[in-house]
Formats: C-alpha cells, structure tokens, sequence
C-alpha cells in the first residue's frame, strides 16, 4: 500500500458580501492526513489518531462522501486507508470539515497518479459539506483545495475562479464558547431583499473580487461589507457591533462573521495589526463571561498539500 501525507488548510466561507461564492485559504492552521492506497480491492477505513473527538461511524465522516464520490468517478477498485492525524476542532468556524474532506481527496488523487483535475477534487470534496448540512457547496472546499481566494460562479455547470492572495495581507479569527447551528443561522434569512440592498451587495462583491485580482488591500477592506446577510445573523453574537467598532479602530481593514458563525474573521495589512486584534476579541468575550479560541496568520495561496510531517 502506497502511502502519504497531506496537509489541508483552514478557511473561511462567505468574506462578508461574498455569502455562499467566495471564500480564503488560512495559513497556519489545518489538519493531516496520512493516506494508504492500495488498487484492486475495494474498501475505505478512517482512524483518528488525532485526539479530537470525531464520528465513530464510517458513513458518518465526511471523509466517507467525499472519496467515494471520488473512487466512483475512477471507475476501478481501490482500498482506501486515511488516519486523521491533526485537526482542525469541529464546529471551530474555519472550516473543519472542509480540510479533512480536501485533505482526503487530494491524497487519494496523488496516490493515483493525479487523475482528476483540482476542480473535479473540489467537486468530490464537497458532498463531505453536503454530509453535514444538506448541500453540496464549495467556498470552504475549494479554497482548502485551491489556495488563496476563491470565487464560486455557479454550481450548473460548476465553475470556480482562483483569485490571487496580495503579500501584505493577515487574518485574525476568534471563535467564541457559544453555538450557532447552520440551520438556525439560515433560518433568519430575509427570501427577499430590497432592490437596493442587492445593487449595493453586487458593487461590494465586483469591488472584492477587483481587490483580490489588483492585490489592493484598501479596496478589499473597503468591499467586505454585507448589506444582505450580517445584519440578520450579528444577533447570534454578544455584542458584535461594540466589538466591530474596537476591531476596527485597531486597524483592521474589515470584520465580519466567518460562515454562519459563531466564528468572526477580521483582516489586516500586517501581522501586528492581526495580533492587536486578536487581544481585542479575547477581551471583548472574556468581559462578557466567554471563553474563545483565536487563531492569527498570514492569508494563504497555498492549498492541500503533501507534507513531511
């Protein structure tokens, strides 16, 4: 059995205007895979040797979807072996179950001689999401795939644009003790916006694609602004306007709600700045009684990855 080991990024989902097309890769902070692969017997197992806790059923993995999917499309029997070194902790907010389900298929793909192309990868990738929350979808997939920014154009045919990372250009991420479930942060969510709601959330997403594809920080800080989505889910999180206003004054270049919560990313142009900020959320929560995890870095162009180690 061949074998090896790969390393899959965090992420985050929606970039504020962005929701459900466009996501960024996270340097720092993923998880690793070892992968075995053997042809000509079928077969999946999955171990966790990573001290998280993780589903104890094999079809309850969202590595399980995710490469059957992929040995389906190869169209020839492979045993699979994946142990789960690392990991990222589940329900984190930076996607969790994107890296594992990336990680697993890019190994798997390596491990067959590169078969598929990354976008089918991203493809594969995301019926692991679809596990969790009911829908195949890739702004968390695919830049644990891809690296740097990705824009989601449509899903029928699937089209995924990667958009270069500008050097100068840093995250800090908090996820507080509290929970927010997918469905419920859905649930708030207007079937219907105004006219000039969606022109203003349109400008945004051209100005933060722009920004990416000129590599203009300012612009970028500029554009992440959701008129259509924050306003309804900031309730899920004590205070998040009163800490918007400090990250903010710490110089960041914008704030917002990383996927559907409980987690907010902000972004910077220098480390520093990114650890101010992160000083600030831990206070921020530690004043209201709750604890957090945070996370700060360098926003990544580089996605799944074989590593040593």
């Amino acid at each position: 059995m061949k074998r090896i080991k790969v390393f899959a990024p965090g992420t985050v989902a929606n970039l504020g205007c962005g929701f459900d097309v466009m996501g960024l890769t996270l340097d720092g902070v993923g998880d690793v895979l070892e992968i075995g692969v053997e042809e000509g017997l079928p077969g999946l197992e999955i171990h966790n040797l990573s001290g998280v806790s993780l589903p104890s059923q094999l079809d309850d993995n969202v590595i399980t979807p995710a490469v059957r999917a992929m040995l389906e499309a190869y169209g020839r029997p492979v045993r699979v072996e994946v142990s789960v070194l690392r990991k990222i902790a589940p329900g984190s907010g930076i996607g969790s179950s994107a890296a594992s389900s990336a990680a697993a298929v890019y190994g798997v793909n390596e491990l067959l001689g590169r078969p598929f192309s990354i976008e089918r990868l991203v493809e594969f990738a995301m019926q692991g999401e679809a596990l969790l929350g009911g829908v195949a979808h890739a702004d968390n997939v695919g830049p644990a795939l891809m690296g740097g920014v990705v824009l989601i154009r449509g899903y029928e045919p699937f089209d995924i644009v990667r958009l270069p990372v500008p050097d100068n250009f840093f995250y800090a991420v908090v996820h507080p003790d509290i929970v927010v479930s997918t469905k419920e942060a859905r649930a708030v969510l207007p079937h219907e916006i105004p006219l000039s709601q969606a022109v203003k959330q349109w400008g945004n997403v051209g100005g933060l694609v722009a920004g990416f594809a000129l590599r203009d920080v300012a612009l970028i800080g500029r554009s992440m602004h959701d008129a259509v989505v924050e306003p309804y889910r900031k309730g899920f999180i004590p205070g998040y306007d009163r800490l918007k206003e400090s990250v903010l004054s710490q110089g960041a270049l914008a704030m917002n709600i990383a996927g559907s919560g409980p987690s907010v990313f902000a972004l910077a142009s220098d480390y520093a700045a990114a650890e101010r900020i992160v000083a600030v959320m831990e206070r921020h929560f530690a004043d209201l009684g709750i604890g957090c995890r945070t996370y700060a870095g360098r926003v990544s162009n580089a996605g799944a990855r074989v590593v040593e180690s």
